[in-house]
């Protein structure tokens, strides 16, 4: 059996899991190549205009997947009350299901209707041929290898607060940041110019959450207020704040500029679409930086 696994959306908050998991149960996976220009166009074939940049790059993944037995779609809506994933995160497997003809691996998480992740991943057992005992354990020892990774990778982002030169936090999804066609470029200029960029998902999510409300109380879109949040516990440290989302992305085109009035903060707002020019990017994060060494000077 092979599951194929698309380098896309869900990918940089679950992909680490994921490939532990199915390792654990000696099952072979697929991951695609980083985002390219093929990868792009493919989900441009198949999207819809008003479709973000990241959902078309999400459903070309898709499509270069073509010799896998199943694949992984899972289907996120939410983290409980107030605890809400965009519309993507919804839709996703909806919308797969009715455009690839490929068997899809998918499980549920939904808290407010007590759909845990843990549960979704028991249900998994069927289509994988494995035991529940089986399932539960290569779950669990996941869990734990994921949850040492991630407090290292945390570890290390704040440690880059303490460092000297300019500091710019990117306010960003992972699934944006790391992405090659998105957020690679944006870092590649911000580290040429030896600006320390720290990343709005490498920090604790519950004590983000907790902080994001100084910002707004209002928020439920559970991935936005993780970001924000991350500003409050870095903004005695930073020395500005670049946001960088998909066009056109809903719940970040509301969060965002609430924000931005809200902070006594040098701020820079990027919004990239399929045909965002790559100069005109970089000559705004060079105006940037530069308006942040003559600000410290």
């Amino acid at each position: 059996m092979k599951i194929g696994i698309p380098r896309s959306l869900y990918f940089y908050y679950y992909g680490d899991l994921w490939l532990r998991f199915f390792d654990n149960l000696n099952i072979e996976t697929k991951v695609t190549p980083p985002t390219n220009q093929e990868i792009l166009d493919l989900g441009n074939k198949l999207a819809q205009d008003e479709m973000c940049l990241s959902m078309k790059i999400y459903l070309g993944h898709i499509a270069y997947l073509k010799d896998c037995d199943y694949i992984l779609i899972p289907r996120i809506d939410n983290f409980g009350s107030n605890n809400q994933t965009c519309t993507n995160f919804l839709s996703t497997y909806d919308i797969a299901s009715n455009i690839f003809p490929n068997k899809i691996l998918n499980y549920n998480i939904d808290l407010e209707k007590k759909q845990s992740e843990y549960k979704g991943f028991l249900k998994l057992k069927k289509d994988l041929n494995k035991s529940k005992k089986e399932i539960k354990k290569a779950y669990l020892k996941a869990k734990e290898q994921v949850a040492i990774t991630k407090k290292q990778k945390i570890k290390e982002n704040i440690k880059k607060l303490n460092k000297d030169g300019l500091k710019i936090l990117l306010v960003s999804h992972p699934y944006n940041s790391y992405d090659e066609m998105i957020g690679k470029p944006i870092i590649e200029s911000l580290e040429k110019l030896n600006v320390q960029v720290i990343y709005s998902d490498l920090f604790d999510e519950e004590k983000a959450r907790i902080e994001s409300k100084k910002l707004s109380k209002e928020l439920y879109f559970k991935y936005n207020k993780e970001n924000i949040g991350s500003i409050m516990l870095s903004l005695k440290k930073i020395d500005g704040v670049i946001f960088l989302s998909s066009f056109p992305c809903g719940p970040d085109s509301l969060v965002n500029e609430l924000v931005i009035r809200k902070l006594n903060l040098p701020t820079l707002n990027l919004i990239v679409d399929d045909l965002s020019s790559d100069s005109g990017i970089q000559t705004r994060i060079e105006s940037f930086v530069d308006i942040l060494e003559a600000k410290n000077e």
